[in-house]
Formats: C-alpha cells, sequence, structure tokens
C-alpha cells in the first residue's frame, strides 16, 4: 500500500469512527424518548470500547430489563462491577432484579451496598434506588420517596429528581404533592415533555380519561416528535376501556384508538427492533385485541431466535380461535423455556382456562387461582367462562369456577357466583341422589350418597349468602329462586323417614316473600312446592291442623293436585 493509499485509509477510518463514535449521554437520550433500539446499539458500542466504564452495563442492563430480559441485565450488571468495582451503581440494578423476585431483604443489601459510602456530590444511585422501588412488581413508593429525598438534596437542579418524586407521590395518591413535583421539573427543566406528562397523567390517575387524553393529545400537537406521549395515549384508552361501568362496544373502541397510538408511538420513535415489536404484542395483549396480535405473532415467529413470549402470543390467538389444545402446547412451552419472573398472571389464566376447555379441570382450577390471587382484575374472565359452562350444561365445571369468584366478595360477580355455585351444587347433589338410590327410593351407594349430601350443604351455604344481601338488585334477582334451591338442598341432605326439616325456614320465608311482592301467578309452581312440602313435615309430625291447612293452600293454587288430595284424605 503507498503512503497516500495508507494515508487516506486512515483518515476514512477516522471519520468513520468520528460520524458514529456516541456517548452515554446519547443513549441515555434514547431512553428518555424510549427509543430502546437505538440506546441498546449505542451502549454494546460503548460495553466493547469503554470495557472499564462502570455505567455503560449498568444502562445496558436497564435496556434488558426494559425488554424483560432479568437474566441478561443481571449479567450486564456484575460484568460492570467486575469491571469496575467503583461503579456501585451496578448494585442498584442487582437490588431491583431482587425485587423482582420478591426478595426485598437481598434488595435493601444491595440498595446499601450502593449508597453507604456516596461522595458529597454522588446522587445518581440515591436516583435510581428511589426509580427502582417505583417500578417494583411491589412498589414501595415511601421508600422511594426516602432514597429520592436524599437525592434531591445532594442535587435540587436535576429534574430526573422531581420527576421522580411525582411518580412516588403519584403511587402514594398524593396528587397536591405529585403535582408540585411535577411543576418543579417544569420549572428547572422548561422544555422536559415528560413533566407535561406527568402532569397530565394524575388526571388520569383520577378516573378523568377523557381530560387526560385532551391534555396528552395537545402534547402530542406541542411536541409531535417526542414519542412517549402516544404510549401514553396507548395506555390512557387501554385503562380507561376497564372502567366500571364501560360498554362492550366502548371497550372496542377505546382499545381500538389505542392501538391506533401505539402504532403511531412506533412510527414517531422509528424503533424497528425485534424488542420493540415484542413490547407491541404486549400492548396488545393486554389491550385484548387479539385479531392484531394474531397477525403481529405470525410474523414474530419467524425469527429463529425468538423470545418464548412468542408461544404467549400463539397461546391467547388459539384460545380466542377456540384452539383450546393447540393453546395448551404454547403455553406448556412458554413455562418450560421462560424464567418464571417473567410468566404473568393472564399466562396462568389462559393456561387454566385452557386445561378447563380440555377437559382437565383440577389442573385448570390450580393455573385459575394462582392467575387470580396475582391479578384479581382477571375475575372477569373466570366470570365469562364459568357463565359459558353453565349455559352448556357443563355443571361440575362452571361450579368451580363460580367458587373460585364466590371467594372475593369486592367483585361484582360475588353474588352472582354464589348463587349460580349454590343452584349448580344442588343440581349436581340432585343427580348424584338418584344414582344412589334404587327405584324404590332405597340407598344402595352410600358413598355417591355422601357426595350428594355435601353437595347439598354447599349449596345451603353459597345460597344463604345470596340471601344476605343489602343490594335491592341482587334480591330482585335472586333472593325467590335462592330460598327455592336452598330449600330442597335442605330436603335433599334430609333423612325424610324421621325429617329435621332444615327445608321448612326457606320454604316458608318464600312464601312469606312471594305474597308480599303480589307474584303468586308467577312463582305459582314454587308455591305449590313449598306448601307441600311443609304440608308433609307437619303431616310427619303429627301436625294435623298444620299439614291440613297447608294442603289446602295448595289446593287453591292446584286444584286438581293429587298429592294434596292424596294427603287430605287420609288426615280425615
Amino acid at each position: 500500500m503507498t503512503n497516500s493509499k495508507l494515508l487516506f485509509s486512515l483518515l476514512l477510518a477516522g471519520s468513520v469512527g468520528t460520524a458514529s463514535a456516541q456517548s452515554l449521554k446519547d443513549a441515555r437520550a434514547a431512553i428518555e424518548t424510549e427509543n430502546y433500539g437505538k440506546a441498546k446499539t449505542i451502549l454494546q458500542q460503548l460495553v466493547s470500547k469503554q470495557a472499564k466504564v462502570g455505567d455503560n452495563y449498568f444502562y445496558l442492563g436497564q435496556i434488558y430489563l426494559v425488554n424483560d430480559k432479568p437474566d441478561s441485565a443481571a449479567i450486564m450488571f456484575n460484568q460492570g462491577l467486575a469491571a469496575d468495582p467503583k461503579s456501585l451503581i451496578n448494585n442498584v440494578g442487582l437490588g431491583y432484579i431482587d425485587l423482582l423476585k420478591k426478595d426485598k431483604a437481598s434488595a435493601e443489601s444491595k440498595f446499601s451496598a450502593a449508597s453507604a459510602n456516596l461522595k458529597k456530590k454522588d446522587y445518581e444511585e440515591l436516583l435510581e434506588i428511589g426509580r427502582a422501588y417505583i417500578k417494583a412488581p411491589e412498589p414501595d413508593y415511601a421508600k422511594a420517596l426516602d432514597f429520592l429525598t436524599q437525592a434531591k438534596a445532594k442535587n435540587a437542579k436535576d429534574a430526573a429528581i422531581p420527576l421522580a418524586l411525582g411518580d412516588a407521590y403519584r403511587g402514594l395518591k398524593e396528587a397536591s404533592s405529585a403535582y408540585t413535583s411535577y411543576s418543579d421539573a417544569a420549572e428547572l427543566d422548561p422544555a422536559s415533555v415528560r413533566a407535561k406528562i406527568g402532569l397530565a397523567v394524575i388526571v388520569r390517575g383520577a378516573q378523568a380519561y377523557d381530560e387526560a387524553i385532551a391534555q396528552l393529545t395537545t402534547i402530542t400537537e406541542e411536541n409531535p416528535t417526542y414519542a412517549p406521549t402516544y404510549r401514553e395515549l396507548a395506555e390512557t384508552y387501554n385503562m380507561w376501556s376497564k372502567a366500571p361501568g364501560t360498554s362492550d362496544e366502548k371497550y372496542v373502541e377505546l382499545n381500538k384508538k389505542g392501538v391506533e397510538q401505539y402504532k403511531k408511538y412506533l412510527e414517531v420513535n422509528g424503533d424497528n427492533s425485534l424488542e420493540a415489536k415484542i413490547r407491541y404484542a404486549d400492548f396488545l395483549v393486554y389491550a385484548r385485541q387479539y385479531d392484531e396480535l394474531g397477525t403481529v405473532s405470525e410474523e414474530l415467529a419467524k425469527n429463529p431466535d425468538v423470545d418464548p413470549k412468542i408461544y404467549r402470543y400463539l397461546a391467547y390467538n388459539a384460545f380466542r380461535n377456540k384452539e383450546y389444545a393447540k393453546a395448551s402446547e404454547n403455553l406448556e412451552k412458554m413455562f418450560a423455556k421462560m424464567d418464571p419472573l417473567r410468566v404473568i398472571p393472564l399466562d396462568n389464566m389462559y393456561a387454566g382456562l385452557s386445561d378447563v376447555a380440555n377437559n382437565k379441570v383440577e389442573s385448570g382450577i390450580v393455573h385459575i387461582q394462582k392467575a387470580i390471587d396475582a391479578d384479581k382484575e382477571l375475575l372477569a374472565e373466570v366470570a365469562e367462562t364459568a357463565f359459558a359452562k353453565y349455559q352448556d350444561q357443563e355443571t361440575a365445571t362452571a361450579v368451580s369456577l363460580f367458587e373460585i369468584i364466590a371467594k372475593y366478595p369486592d367483585t361484582d360477580y360475588y353474588y352472582d357466583s354464589n348463587y349460580y355455585a349454590g343452584e349448580g351444587n344442588y343440581l349436581i347433589g340432585f343427580k348424584k341422589d338418584q344414582e344412589s338410590k334404587d327405584e324404590e327410593g332405597k340407598v344402595i351407594n352410600q358413598a355417591l350418597r355422601d357426595e350428594a349430601i355435601a353437595a347439598f350443604v354447599k349449596s345451603q351455604a353459597q345460597l344463604a349468602l345470596v340471601e344476605k344481601a343489602t343490594k335491592p338488585e341482587v334480591l330482585e334477582k335472586y333472593l325467590i329462586t335462592s330460598l327455592y334451591y336452598r330449600a330442597f338442598s335442605a330436603l335433599g341432605a334430609d333423612n325424610l323417614e324421621a325429617p329435621k326439616g332444615d327445608f321448612v325456614a326457606p320454604f316458608e320465608k318464600l312464601i312469606q316473600v312471594v305474597n308480599e311482592k303480589g307474584t303468586q301467578e308467577k312463582n305459582k309452581a314454587y308455591l305449590i312446592d313449598a306448601h307441600t312440602y311443609i304440608g308433609f313435615y307437619q303431616y310427619n309430625k303429627n301436625e294435623i291442623a298444620k299439614a291440613k291447612a297447608s294442603f289446602q293452600e295448595v289446593l287453591k293454587l292446584d286444584p286438581e293436585n293429587e298429592s294434596a288430595k292424596s294427603y287430605l284424605e287420609g288426615l280425615k
């Protein structure tokens, strides 16, 4: 190579290096605008070129956390500590991973290691600890405030600190303090779009969704290239769709708008990375946009190094298409390949519902209970499936699902679930009781009879809960039928040769309620049964006058009733 060619080659190499060289400041700016693909590229280069700088590892670890890869993040944080033992901030990253694992003691130990010997002006470790407590699966906003307040005492000029304080106060539902903090951030940095977003999100927290959307929309008009605002809009539409009283039509409309905003978020960000597409699929999961999820998941599945999340998307889509075996198969693959930390409640929900649909009810119930323990909002989906199973006369399966919901008094489905669990257990008990006896009514299978009695006992307890309701709409809907089935459950559990008569009280109350409502004609069949069995009990107890009166009431309702005539004939 000639000297001139060598010189040209070196100049060219130098110019390329200068053009592509980017700093940690550039990476953090990309993180600020949520262009995580760009930030990842910059940080990977920095880790390669500046291997002794611990902060590079910390922020690359943060990207892995955003992309739901805690194992990869932990590797980065540990490498950062090894490369630069003085970079205490990597201990914060490891502490956050402990919070993901719900190991609070270990997290606190690492946070102490990160913050114990800070210099006078060092504050970023305190800021990141505060953020970690805010972002944790089980946030501790009080501890976040403690560390953020310490950070502010060391540096009152970094707008990131009051922004984080605003998030902590918002988590504590202290709207006034959150407003002040976001306003302080805006004063420190008038160009801060995040401060404006924070103020809008306070409004969202008050469930004033339309006003929050108006404010966020204004922010997009003023700052059209700032992508995170569109994501906040998408999430606001999704939250609004879940508000109590939202109709099915409104739910669909709001989530479609949310998807439009998320697509705008990706477009403005220009992040075409695989991870960005996976995060979009995550949003589609929470927005229940399964048609779009199906399209996206099929595209993602073509990638040979696919994230195990792809099995989640394929499973959910299969479930919605009623391909339950396929749904179970994909979820089993996901559970086998995915770090348990990354499993979300919805995964267990669909695993359970798929098992139930595949007649593996016992394992299905275990999955579903696990899902609800983690996220009670999923009770609505359990209820939907339970009602569908009940209508399809899959009574035992439906009852198992209703009994899960019936454990949660604060759910909107509490009384409905107790009622249908009670009615269903009566039907189960009745069928087993019939199967336990011969044609003459003699018990020939005591084990089956015991199972029937157990079902009748459960039915009575569940229906009694409904009858204790104070909500007028619940009593209007269920009181009469609850009394009816509770009485028959008591009757089924009784020994009719020497009856205890637990069925009498609910039958008597049923008669009273029907008469008070003036709905005798509508409930004639119920009244006939009630007077008949009360009369039977009185007859058995040799209460002749009372028994005659009861059977005469039957004849008033049904003059041709042969049973009542027969008893009255015997009482002459």
